[in-house]
C-alpha cells in the first residue's frame, strides 16, 4: 500500500468514526470542506465594506486621520443562520472556527490592498474574567489566521484590559459606549510606535468596544490603524 492510499485510508475511517458537518446548514462536511459547506460559503453575506472607503464601520472612526480604513467580513444578523459560526467561535468552544474565518477572510480581501503596508496584528483582548471563564479570546485565533495569509505579526500582549466590563450583549447603544469608557490600556508602546496596526475584533455591533480601544493606541506616537472585524451586526 503507497503513503498516500494508506493515508487516505486514514482519512476516510476518521470520516467515518467522526463525521464533520457545516457549521451552518448541519450537511456532512466533504474530505476538501472545512467548517462550512460550499453551498454555505458562496451563500456568506459579505459586506464587501473594503470596497467602500466611508463604509458603516468605518464611520466610527472618521474623527481619527490616523484610522486609515475598516472592514467587516460578513453580516451578523443574531435570528439569522450564519450566526452559528459566532455561536461555535465564542461559546461552543470552537476557536478552530476563528483562525478558518481569518484565513478565508485575509484570502479574499488581499487583493483588494486591505492588508497592505500591515506591520503587526493585535487581537481585541478580553477581560481577564471572560478569558477564564472562556479558556481563550476568540480574536486571538481570527488574528492568527488573517497572520497566516498576510505574513505580519501577531502580537496578543501589547494591549490590555483595564477593567472587567460586563456583557455587552443586552445593553443599549448608550449603555454599551458608557461601559467601554477608558477600559485598554497600552503595555508595550515601543512595540506599537511608528507601526501600521491591524485591530481585530470579533463582532462589531456599535463599535463601542473598538473606538475606546482605538483611542487607547492612539496615545502612542505615530501609529497608523486599519480596523477588521469579522463580522458587523445589522
Amino acid at each position: 500500500m503507497t503513503l498516500y492510499k494508506e493515508m487516505k485510508w486514514i482519512d476516510d475511517l476518521k470520516e467515518l468514526l467522526f463525521p464533520r458537518y457545516c457549521k451552518v446548514c448541519r450537511r456532512r462536511l466533504t474530505h476538501s470542506e472545512q467548517h462550512l459547506c460550499v453551498s454555505c460559503l458562496l451563500e456568506l453575506p459579505r459586506t464587501h465594506y473594503e470596497r467602500t472607503p466611508n463604509n458603516l464601520l468605518m464611520q466610527h472612526f472618521m474623527e481619527w486621520p490616523e484610522v486609515v480604513a475598516a472592514t467587516s467580513y460578513f453580516y451578523y444578523d443574531k435570528e439569522g443562520r450564519y450566526s452559528s459560526l459566532i455561536h461555535h467561535l465564542k461559546y461552543y468552544d470552537h476557536p478552530e472556527v476563528g483562525t478558518y474565518l481569518g484565513r478565508l477572510a485575509a484570502t479574499e480581501l488581499q487583493a483588494s490592498g486591505f492588508f497592505e503596508g500591515i506591520d503587526l496584528i493585535i487581537p481585541v483582548p478580553l477581560s481577564k474574567n471572560k478569558l477564564r471563564k472562556r479558556g481563550y479570546n476568540q480574536c486571538d485565533y481570527i488574528a492568527q489566521g488573517i497572520s497566516q495569509i498576510i505574513g505580519a505579526d501577531l502580537h496578543t500582549h501589547c494591549i490590555e484590559r483595564t477593567v472587567n466590563t460586563d456583557t455587552q450583549t443586552r445593553k443599549s447603544r448608550s449603555e454599551r459606549w458608557k461601559n467601554t469608557e477608558k477600559i485598554f490600556q497600552v503595555t508595550h508602546a515601543n512595540t506599537l510606535k511608528g507601526k501600521h496596526i491591524l485591530l481585530v475584533d470579533d463582532v462589531a455591533t456599535t463599535g463601542a468596544t473598538l473606538h475606546a480601544c482605538t483611542s487607547a493606541i492612539l496615545k502612542v506616537p505615530n501609529v497608523r490603524i486599519s480596523i477588521f472585524t469579522l463580522a458587523k451586526a445589522l
